[in-house]
């Protein structure tokens, strides 16, 4: 599986995050990542903002895999701004989270997340699941295309 688009990936936890990269590296997955570890650091990410002003916003990521507790902006609202914008409203994005609560899993769906999955526990579990994930989104999955603005 490979592409030269990004993956996204917005986890604010560092143990979450090289659990996450391991199981990139495990399952062949060579998209390069891009790390943002907090709500403000995805939303500059995607457009354009902040410490990410002159990156192209032509290249978007392949998927956007989406934390749900992040500091200073949460998940949810991270989710909302994206739909929200003409630019990223088409963009996959993966909920990958912690949480069972099922406010936060109707709230990820009823904002236009493309799918909800919990982080396992265990890491064979975990490296299976990102390979799966990895698998749907980066290779069999066909995305739209965000129209020209």
């Amino acid at each position: 599986m490979t592409t030269d688009r990004p993956i996204l990936l917005v986890e604010d936890n560092p143990d979450d995050e090289a659990l996450t990269l391991r199981a990139f590296t495990k399952n062949r997955i060579a998209n390069p990542v891009v790390v943002a570890r907090d709500g403000v650091e995805a939303l500059d990410y995607l457009f354009g903002t902040g410490r990410h002003l002159n990156r192209d916003l032509s290249q978007m990521p392949a998927v956007v895999l989406l934390d749900l507790k992040l500091p200073r902006i949460d998940g949810l609202e991270v989710l909302r701004r994206i739909r929200a914008d003409v630019r990223t409203a088409l963009l996959p994005v993966v909920v990958l989270t912690t949480s069972r609560e099922q406010q936060d899993i109707h709230d990820a769906y009823s904002l236009g997340a493309n799918s909800y999955i919990r982080k396992p526990v265990d890491f064979e579990r975990f490296i299976q699941t990102v390979g799966q994930l990895g698998m749907y989104w980066l290779s069999l999955n066909e995305p739209a295309e965000a129209p020209l603005v």
